[in-house]
């Protein structure tokens, strides 16, 4: 069987739930001496705020693909069995589950560093966006993830590289606002680094 034989990626449309059991079945197997699992749930508070709901949107072909690609670089890194990764669109009440992911291994360690990794990278890379609604509004959310993984792309890159100036980090509706500046030695936008 081939390694995206043994994965299950779902997104979810609008009105599915996740139903837990049936990734965690599936993952499941004699082989493994361990399953890691992480569930994201809706929480009622945010920053002080009153959450009503989380409502999700994506780009389902590209999410999936995204998703294939990270579940391989997860099989990559760890000794992994199964995987399942599951993502619900549309509106998620508080207390349900918007996203789930199960990994099934020989060992518990590599389980557990594979389900972070998955859930990190689903959230900082796959193009699934939230809204959060508020009981006095709603306002789209960028996931830490995704900022963090955005600097680290600018700063491996040789064109532009963030810097990082104590004052300027701004908090804004869908996270925080950093200056990018152009490196002095890095000018070429191409790609063509002038030293």
């Amino acid at each position: 069987m081939s390694s995206e034989e043994n994965n299950l990626i779902e997104i979810l449309e609008e009105g599915h739930k996740v139903d837990i059991a049936k990734y965690f079945d599936y993952v499941s197997t004699p082989q493994a001496g361990a399953v890691a699992t992480f569930s994201g749930t809706t929480r009622d508070t945010f920053e002080g705020k009153t959450v009503m709901e989380l409502r999700y949107e994506a780009y389902v072909p590209m999410a999936t693909r995204y998703l294939s690609s990270i579940c391989a670089s997860a099989r990559s890194n760890w000794d992994i069995h199964k995987i399942a990764v599951a993502h619900r669109l549309g509106p998620v009440l508080v207390g349900e589950t918007s996203v789930f992911v199960a990994v099934s291994s020989v060992h518990r360690g590599d389980g557990l560093d594979a389900c972070e990794f998955l859930i990190d990278e689903l959230k900082a890379s796959v193009p699934i966006w939230k809204k959060e609604v508020y009981a006095n509004g709603e306002v789209w959310k960028e996931n830490a993830e995704f900022l963090e993984k955005r600097l680290e792309l600018a700063e491996t890159r040789g064109s532009l590289v963030k810097k990082h100036v104590a004052g300027e980090h701004k908090r804004s509706c869908c996270g925080i606002k950093v200056r990018v500046q152009e490196d002095e030695d890095h000018t070429d936008i191409a790609g063509d680094n002038k030293e």
